[in-house]
């Protein structure tokens, strides 16, 4: 009997996922080389003729790329790039939206055993140049608009041509001849991600050529794609979300990736988008939810089968929405730019309101009480690295004190806290520096703003501390209107007194304030600004907020 390769154990894992065998799953381990591009997209893609990319502009053009065409395609630019100096280990920094040349480059740079740094088209050059140095980046790939943006001494292509700049296009003459394989090690470098940076400055997270291409099998399962489907994911290149559901995952099945470009968000064009385009997967973060329930939902679903949140908590709200317009499960999940897909609600399971599920095959997830540092039914959601899965991180590059702050006392700490019921589903708390106390009760933001946003003038809502002289601080909610709401006195009373008949007197909203959230690149709310809004500048924030002690009408 022959020794199975590694495209037989990666293949043999993911099938029982398939099958729904997960008592039975187990990671694949390699004893030798490992390369995703090589040992799994190759092997499934060449002379495949099935769609593996499908990209729809806004103005209906399209576009359909089999798996076979992007094996070779990526071929010619890995061999391009190879002329031009770019080898094993290099970091080469991704700057471009949804357009083939990003996935052609991504399989190209990994066929190379280079490090890909993807990259979002919204920054500037001072952030390009913090990367560029942090990530010791060697090449760049970016659009011609984007080229004045970089000053750097790097080989630089240039998509559509930059004076001084390689030209992309060139790499159509290179030959498709498949390159040999780069001999990587599952535990060679392979990515470099830069995180949001919610609360501090983006840390880079060094991943591995296993942990996102072996740790995303956890994903492909909560996700719920199926070798044949057409899977959306509306999120921006350059994070991490978009290395999960639009690169590994959907491949991952052997499904199509399917992308819609559009310079503004219309949820009544997305919507007609997925019927027309047979979309049977979809995943979008709760803000995309969030509008879409908003709109008109009363076309139906189309094709869709699953449907998924990712990217932050998701309110109960808006899975009740859903289920009465669709009559579809929206599930909810729970992972981190520094691992895959950790705990989600699965296909056909039990989906508790407010719950974002279970622990995923293979992912040990551990509660840890903060104050004791003992496992909990409440407290910090962190991973036990005695039982370390393939989908964690190394660490953060050049940060060992951070890494050690991360994987302190034999956990990994995703800084996330969570309560587990009888049955084992956890439900999200907040983020450990966004949990406040008010006249001593424990206030959990998420709670409050799953309430808010059930009224219908709110689309998105944060809640911070706001100093109060009594309760020491008391829950201040900044929302973001519905279009067609004033930001007006009877608009603010509808909203408190929606707060104060949905939430007990101690979680009480007592002030609120219309504001435009701050957030950052990636869509993410940046509640640690308006924390330090009430702090720093109480005068401004008290002059235009509304407070519950002006309206009589709640009183009783």
């Amino acid at each position: 009997m022959s020794t199975p390769t590694a495209h037989d154990r990666y293949r043999s894992s993911r099938d029982q996922l398939l099958a729904g065998a997960v008592a039975e799953f187990e990671w694949p381990t390699f004893d030798g080389p490992f390369n995703w591009a090589h040992d799994w997209f190759d092997v499934i893609a060449r002379g495949n003729g099935r769609t593996a990319l499908h990209i729809v502009e806004e103005n209906g053009d399209q576009a359909r790329y089999s798996f076979d065409e992007l094996a070779r395609r990526s071929d010619q630019v890995a061999n391009w790039l190879a002329a031009h100096g770019v080898g094993r280990g290099d970091s080469v920094l991704v700057m471009l939206g949804n357009q083939v040349e990003l996935w052609e480059s991504m399989l190209a740079v990994m066929k190379l055993g280079a490090v890909i740094m993807p990259t979002t088209t919204a920054l500037g050059a001072a952030d390009l140049a913090d990367r560029i140095d942090r990530g010791a980046a060697k090449a760049v790939i970016a659009n011609t608009a984007d080229a004045p943006k970089f000053d750097a001494d790097l080989v630089r292509v240039a998509v559509g041509g930059a004076e001084g700049w390689l030209d992309y296009a060139d790499a159509a003459a290179a030959p498709d001849t498949p390159l040999p394989h780069p001999d990587t090690a599952a535990d060679d470098r392979l990515l470099f991600y830069f995180t949001s940076g919610t609360t501090s400055r983006p840390k880079l997270v060094e991943h591995t050529q296993q942990s996102y291409p072996v740790g995303h099998l956890s994903t492909l399962y909560w996700l719920g794609i199926r070798p044949g489907d057409v899977h959306l994911n509306i999120s921006s290149p350059g994070w991490a979300k978009h290395a999960w559901s639009c690169f590994f995952a959907p491949w991952i099945a052997e499904a199509t990736i399917f992308i819609h470009n559009y310079t503004r968000f219309d949820p009544a064009a997305v919507l007609r988008v997925i019927r027309e385009a047979g979309v049977t997967t979809f995943c979008a973060p709760p803000t995309v939810w969030r509008m879409l329930i908003k709109a008109d939902l009363s076309g139906g679903p189309g094709a869709l089968r699953e449907v998924v949140a990712a990217g932050e908590p998701l309110n109960p709200e808006v899975i009740a929405q859903v289920d009465r317009a669709w009559g579809l499960t929206l599930r909810d999940g729970f992972g981190q730019t520094e691992t895959t897909a950790q705990v989600g609600n699965t296909p056909g399971a039990l989906v508790k309101p407010g719950s974002m599920g279970r622990p995923l095959p293979g992912v040990p997830v551990v509660l840890v009480d903060v104050a004791t540092g003992e496992p909990a039914d409440e407290g910090e959601l962190c991973l036990d690295l005695s039982r370390r899965p393939p989908s964690l991180m190394i660490g953060y590059h050049g940060d060992p004190e951070r890494t050690a702050e991360a994987m302190a006392d034999g956990y990994y700490h995703t800084g996330d806290v969570a309560r587990r019921d009888e049955d084992g589903y956890l439900f999200y708390v907040g983020r450990t520096d966004d949990v406040f106390k008010a006249s001593d009760y424990k206030v959990s933001p998420f709670e409050l703003e799953s309430v808010l946003i059930g009224h219908p003038a709110v689309t998105e809502a944060a809640v911070v501390p706001a100093p109060d002289p009594l309760r020491l601080a008391v829950p201040k909610a900044y929302v973001a209107l519905t279009p067609g709401f004033a930001p007006d006195r009877t608009t603010a009373l509808s909203i408190l007194r929606h707060a104060r008949e949905h939430l007990a007197p101690f979680l009480r909203v007592r002030r609120l304030e219309f504001f435009d959230l701050p957030k950052t690149v990636s869509g993410k709310i940046r509640r640690v600004e308006l924390r330090a809004r009430e702090v720093n500048d109480p005068a401004t924030a008290a002059a235009l907020e509304w407070r519950d002690d002006q309206f009589p009408e709640l009183r009783g």
